[in-house]
């Protein structure tokens, strides 16, 4: 744990929900109950659970809600140390209803309809294909936080037999949770605005040891990335604030130590740059599992 820096952020904290006209449902257990720093932008969350789901963009029966976090234990939160960015006292409110839409949604959708499944290493393995989104109907003046976490889509272990997955048994233990923060935050909303928003360094791993601040998986486990979008200028603010949340069913996965379905490996050979191993030599697949 050398590496971590661990700010004292822990407290009873509150989970709650808002859905469509809706507001103060509870979810379930906090997602901070404590959020040691890593010096690579995530923080790991141990013991955090929750199944909280809303996404602009995903099915209608996928939107559950976006979460807020209230510290009802260690005070109010830090003073705003930058007051000239709040609105002008009679001033009009600037938009702030944030709507997230999927980058590349086709491909992601070809790889869900034979079953996504993403290599986890222990050195730590990039998703294919990268989460990347746009984001609409922030704050331009406000600044954000935003993340990505990794949450178990259920509670199976699952293998890939006769050509299709089925469920092998319940799941593994949890690995300890971490949330990787966009490198950018906080930035303001007009920031975030004028460009896509890229998570295309967060890395997958099975190694409980790591301490890069990698999203530590379990192989043959079933995943579903999640993004958040925080509004606050300062990590250390992040238990105190309101985390609207959007899940897109199409980035579900399969998290795997080597590809097992060769539909998949095609259309990562087909459509990922970096798999020239694959087309080279056909060498790049491990032994099925």
């Amino acid at each position: 744990m050398d590496n971590f820096l661990e700010p004292c952020i822990s407290g009873d904290f509150t989970q709650y929900s808002r859905t469509s006209g809706v507001a103060g449902v509870r979810l379930g257990p906090p997602l901070f109950p404590t959020a040691p720093l890593t010096p690579l932008g995530s923080f790991s969350v141990p013991g955090a659970q929750g199944s909280l789901t809303l996404g602009h963009d995903a099915p209608r029966h996928h939107r559950r809600g976006a979460p807020a976090f209230v510290n009802r234990a260690a005070g109010p939160p830090p003073e705003d140390p930058r007051p000239s960015e709040r609105p002008e006292a009679g001033g009009a409110a600037e938009e702030d209803d944030p709507k997230v839409h999927l980058e590349a949604r086709e491909l992601w959708r070809q790889f869900h309809k034979y079953g996504t499944e993403m290599v986890i290493t222990k050195s730590g393995r990039r998703m294919f294909p990268p989460f990347r989104a746009r984001c609409t109907g922030l704050d331009r003046r406000a600044r954000y936080i935003l993340l990505m976490d990794v949450v178990a889509a259920d509670d199976c272990r699952y293998k890939f037999h006769n050509c299709r997955w089925m469920v092998a048994g319940k799941a593994d233990p949890e690995m300890p949770k971490r949330m990787y923060i966009h490198p950018d935050s906080p930035a303001t909303g007009e920031q975030w605005m004028s460009k896509v928003v890229n998570f295309n360094k967060l890395k997958l791993t099975n190694n409980i040891s790591d301490k890069h601040g990698f999203t530590i998986l379990n192989s043959m486990h079933k995943y579903q990335p999640r993004f958040h979008i925080v509004k606050a200028n300062d990590i250390l603010k992040l238990p105190y604030s309101t985390f609207k949340s959007f899940l897109f069913s199409e980035t579900e996965f399969i998290a795997v130590t080597a590809y097992q379905n060769d539909k998949i490996t095609q259309l990562k050979i087909d459509n990922n740059p970096f798999a020239k191993g694959f087309r080279d030599t056909g060498n790049g697949r491990r032994e099925k599992r």
